[in-house]
């Protein structure tokens, strides 16, 4: 029996174009509009209510989207862009997603005036390499070592967050901790890994202003036999393992015929044996503290505490790489194979305390760590995890400036010379690419003028004036201060933004808004649940009405 073909018409395709490209653009438009309040820093912040009934309070662009339940395929796709946003660069998760929204709904009118996609989508791709130039031109180099501005850059991209009532705290942290785990690899190149070697750890009770970075590394974890062993060694020698100190189990099911009674005893002093070789071979090294991510028999750990050892199991393998690259040890795979140069002797301090209810170790005071711990303190878990939230984006700009150390200005400035350079560049534009190049200059407008209205002030008139003082692309660091939505010089007010970020940003945006844009048809391949009885339906496409009349925005 031949298989059914699913033939599309040339007028069904044609006709649905326009109006899925409408459907996607409402729907964009629709993602744009829930979290444009939470732009600058007078943000509103947004309650979420998450599957398992627990509640989430935050003003972080992706931690909204991640949480919303969304059917429409241009609205999902919308959603991703800021997490690849926020993936990348760790900041703008808000200003992109404001500035792609901001982009379709201008492609609209040329929509209706049936401009093809491709040539609005060409005349974006130029408004973006054109943008990307503005950007080499007014970005400012800055120097690295210079604390004081470093720390101003972190705050001020911090400043749109809820913690920018506590001041510096959160900015010193993340700059303590990326330069800890900063590499220098040689020809200007330098790695700052912060998912790997930078641990957030968040106890609730104490204050804020109890948090820390810790120069070296701490977890969840007590000594195994506590009585016997040491919970305090300065200058510790430490070993890593991370194969089991315990007899091995046979990997499938083994019988063993014992003949003689005697039998019995000698298998179990064998396997006594094995276990007491095994800590004569990690002994002989002198160590103070021997940590393995598998298990550790009683037998071990009678040797190990008559050897006036403090041993530790059962530890993740992420937590033993932080250990390793903070103390200088190396991770043995077989006992056998241990080196003096494997012992870790960079840790100034071992030490388990309680905190609460449960035991942390601390291997702290490392001569030079290459990994750290942000110890956190705070009220409550609602406010730990919200912090937390804000230290990933500070540590991502911090990460991003010793990466790539340029600055752009901030509050808006950059965002408005784009838009009057673009302006001033249409006019030399021939063909109908123009209007498009042109409406993607105004589209660039979308985040001053987001920041003055979540500031409470007279948009139009703010907009106005800025644009005036911009009209030639000059004063390039005029923008808008956040807190009181005045027009003002964004240097003075150490208004930054990392160069990374903004290029991120603009590219993401326009490339999204493309892509969006060439779609002309949403076939759907979901099979429709059928009654009983019911013979096999038909292939379905879905039109540009279907896309429409989806729920986009969960009531």
């Amino acid at each position: 029996m031949q298989a059914p073909v699913l033939v599309l018409k040339d007028s069904l395709t044609r006709e649905s174009g326009s109006k899925v490209h409408h459907g996607n653009i409402q729907a964009s438009k629709a993602v744009a509009d829930i979290i444009r309040t939470t732009l600058g820093p007078r943000s509103m912040l947004k309650m979420l209510l998450d599957a398992s009934g627990g509640i989430v309070v935050t003003n972080d662009g992706n931690a909204i989207l991640r949480e919303l339940d969304i059917a429409h395929p241009a609205a999902k796709s919308m959603i991703e862009l800021s997490r690849t946003q926020d993936e990348e660069v760790g900041d703008g998760t808000t200003s992109v997603i404001v500035l792609a929204g901001e982009m379709l709904h201008v492609a609209e009118a040329f929509i209706n005036k049936r401009y093809h996609p491709t040539v609005i989508c060409r005349a974006y791709s130029k408004a973006l390499e054109d943008s990307l130039e503005v950007l080499d031109k007014i970005a400012m180099p800055i120097d690295v070592k210079d604390r004081a501005k470093m720390l101003g850059l972190v705050k001020s991209c911090i400043g749109t967050k809820f913690t920018s009532q506590f001041g510096d705290l959160i900015a010193d942290l993340a700059l303590d901790a990326t330069t800890i785990v900063g590499v220098d690899h040689g020809h200007g190149l330098r790695e700052v890994d912060i998912k790997k070697y930078i641990k957030v750890e968040k106890i609730p009770g104490g204050q804020l202003e109890d948090s820390k970075v810790l120069k070296g590394v701490m977890f969840n974890k007590d000594v195994v036999a506590p009585g016997k062993m040491r919970r305090k060694i300065l200058n510790p020698r430490i070993i890593l393992l991370d194969s089991p100190i315990e007899y091995k189990k046979g990997e499938n099911q083994t019988n063993a015929e014992l003949v003689k009674e005697e039998d019995w005893g000698v298998l179990l002093k064998l396997e006594e044996e094995y276990i007491e070789n095994l800590c004569v071979q990690i002994l002989k090294f002198k160590p103070d503290v021997v940590i393995t991510e598998k298990g550790l028999s009683d037998l071990a750990c009678h040797y190990f505490s008559k050897a006036g050892v403090s041993a530790i199991r059962r530890l993740r393998k992420t937590d033993n790489n932080r250990i390793a690259r903070a103390c200088g040890a190396v991770v043995v795979n077989r006992p056998e194979e241990l080196q003096e140069s494997d012992v870790g002797t960079g840790a100034g301090l071992f030490e388990v305390k309680k905190i609460g209810d449960e035991f942390f170790t601390f291997i702290v005071d490392c001569k030079d760590p290459k990994a750290c711990t942000v110890l956190l303190r705070g009220a409550s878990k609602d406010l730990l995890n919200e912090v937390e939230r804000n230290l990933q984006d500070a540590m991502s700009v911090a990460r991003n400036i010793i990466k790539n150390p340029k600055l752009v200005p901030g509050g808006g400035a950059t965002e408005l010379t784009v838009s009057a350079t673009l302006k001033q560049k249409s006019s030399s534009i021939e063909g109908i690419e123009k209007w498009p190049y042109e409406a993607a200059a105004l589209a660039f407008e979308a985040i001053p003028r987001t920041l003055a209205q979540n500031c409470g002030v007279n948009v139009i008139r703010t907009m106005t004036a800025l644009q005036g003082k911009h009209a030639n692309g000059e004063n390039a660091w005029v923008g808008i201060d956040g807190n009181t939505g005045v027009i003002t010089d964004v240097k003075e007010l150490k208004i930054w933004d990392s160069y990374n970020v903004k290029a991120q940003t603009f590219k993401t945006a326009i490339e999204a808004a493309c892509m969006l844009l060439r779609i002309d048809d949403i076939v759907s391949g979901i099979k429709k649940k059928q009654a009983p009885g019911a013979g096999p339906s038909k292939p379905q496409i879905e039109t540009g009405e279907d896309a429409d009349n989806e729920q986009m925005i969960p009531e």
